[in-house]
């Protein structure tokens, strides 16, 4: 045994410490178990929403948005799915996938599969609730769990834990991770062409991150949504090109992957390595640290849209789900199981993907990984900013207190790329459970006024029309700002959130 084994670094005793904490207490014992019997209800209660109205989510994502309060266009459903996008296509799409190999096996991209399609119904919930519950603001609106657990709930105080862990989660540990891995993947593209990684490289890639996010985030949620809509159809399409020609390179073997994630799946050959409680947890884990489901970050998105009827953002959010688990994470999946038989080196964790698209296809491809890690976590880093101010200003209209948010947000991108992948990555496990938590508590009572609003939306649909919401259409429901009457609509015009 080396000295550095027998005396760990205190950064590792302390990931260590926080990691056995994960993975023996909150998530076996809290998050999963709470997030499969809350999802399982809302699928049968919604009447398995997440599947039968699959074509309908396409259909929702188009429509036209009304104007906001400063003349501009209010946020489009489509642009509300992006920033959704950008905060759920991240590197939870590439470097958390190989996490989950990496730790769980192969058999963990089996769990995140399935929960994928489990918990699209509580994205459907959770994104539905939002919009009802959504208020104005000078470009349009802004909302998300903070919001309807004060409104729906009654429950102030609780709206204010959620978006403090929000703001620690997202803007700041989930904004660590996403600058940590542009940092490492750029670094691993510098030493391939000899010029060398280091601090120095990490501190000057910090820098430019700062800068270039400063001139987005400070042109306010529609430049956000504008860059996000620009790239995520961009690199999403290069990225799903990639994996095929590496599938169709491979196409003799994928039956034997297949076999292999269904194999490790079960814990079948699994009593040598990880164990089935740890490919359950890690698939399970790093699913939500991707598609965000039933977490609480992606209604603060939806809010943000204008539409005609609140299911139709619960729709779009729902497709995201897919869009972001069953598509491009199984792209990075494939990818790193075509490369390898299956058994990868647990310390390589992060910089799976790009090894194994090297493998494949050639050192020079690694300089591609590169480029669509970079855009895909810059993206992220955007939809991290923007749940952030949603819910800074659910805290305070402070102009002050936003002005020193971005400063912190900054600051968090920049100490990322100089940080500890293994901490950061521990961290954000510890804080999303939290967040998960609070948000599956509070969405669970308030799941039957979800599903009458699906009854509404269908009944309409049924009757040929384009649905549209009026608050008269469920009377007796508290805290709704948004949504006009019948006579308002009437009188005016078109009924939107």
């Amino acid at each position: 045994m080396s000295a550095a084994d027998a005396d760990p670094t205190l950064n590792e005793r302390v990931t260590g410490a926080i990691g056995d904490f994960n993975n023996d207490i909150l998530w076996a014992w809290g998050v999963i178990p709470l997030l499969v019997v809350v999802s399982l209800y809302f699928t049968f209660g919604s009447g398995l929403v997440q599947i039968r109205m699959l074509p309908e989510m396409f259909r929702a994502l188009r429509g036209t948005p009304e104007q906001a309060p400063d003349g501009k266009k209010a946020v489009s459903s489509l642009q509300a799915f992006m920033i959704s996008a950008a905060g759920r296509v991240g590197t939870g799409n590439i470097v958390g996938v190989s996490v989950a190999i990496a730790l769980g096996g192969p058999g963990a991209v089996f769990w995140m599969w399935t929960m994928a399609t489990v918990v699209g119904a509580a994205s459907f919930v959770e994104a539905t609730l939002a919009q009802l519950y959504k208020v104005r603001d000078r470009s349009g609106y802004r909302g998300g769990p903070a919001y309807y657990m004060e409104r729906a709930l009654g429950q102030r105080w609780l709206g204010a834990l959620f978006a403090v862990i929000l703001i620690l989660t997202f803007p700041m540990v989930f904004n660590a991770v996403q600058s940590n891995t542009i940092a490492g993947a750029i670094a691993n593209s510098s030493e391939t062409l000899g010029l060398g990684s280091g601090a120095w490289l990490s501190a000057a890639v910090g820098v430019v991150l700062v800068v270039v996010t400063g001139l987005v985030i400070f042109g306010g949620v529609r430049r956000i949504a504008h860059t996000a809509q620009a790239l995520i159809p961009s690199f999403a399409a290069l990225y799903v090109v990639l994996g095929l020609i590496i599938m169709a390179m491979n196409w003799q073997v994928l039956p034997s992957v297949l076999a292999l994630i269904l194999e490790h799946a079960f814990g079948l050959r699994e009593f040598g390595a990880a164990t089935l409680g740890t490919v359950i947890i890690q698939g399970v884990r790093r699913g939500m640290f991707s598609n965000e489901a039933g977490l609480g970050s992606a209604p603060v998105a939806a809010a943000s849209a204008s539409v005609t009827h609140p299911v139709k953002q619960g729709l779009v959010q729902t497709l995201g789900v897919y869009f972001d688990t069953l598509l491009l994470c199984t792209v990075t999946a494939f990818i790193i199981l075509l490369a390898s038989d299956g058994s990868v080196d647990s310390g390589l964790a992060g910089d799976l993907a790009q090894q194994a698209v090297m493998t494949s296809l050639g050192p020079w491809a690694l300089h591609l990984m590169t480029a669509i890690i970079l855009l895909v976590a810059f993206t992220s880093v955007l939809g991290n900013y923007y749940y952030g101010e949603s819910n800074v200003e659910y805290l305070t209209r402070s102009s002050g207190a936003l002005i020193g948010y971005k400063s912190a947000f900054l600051l968090a991108t920049f100490l990322g790329a100089l940080g500890s992948i293994d901490l950061v990555w521990t961290l954000a496990d510890t804080t999303m459970g939290a967040m998960a938590l609070i948000n599956l508590l509070a969405i669970t009572p308030l799941a039957g006024i979800a599903f009458r609003l699906l009854k509404d939306y269908n009944q309409q649909r049924r009757e040929g029309r384009d649905p549209v919401f009026t608050r008269d259409r469920m009377p007796g429901l508290r805290g709704i700002e948004c949504w006009e009457s019948e006579e308002e609509v009437a009188s005016g015009s078109r009924a939107r959130g």
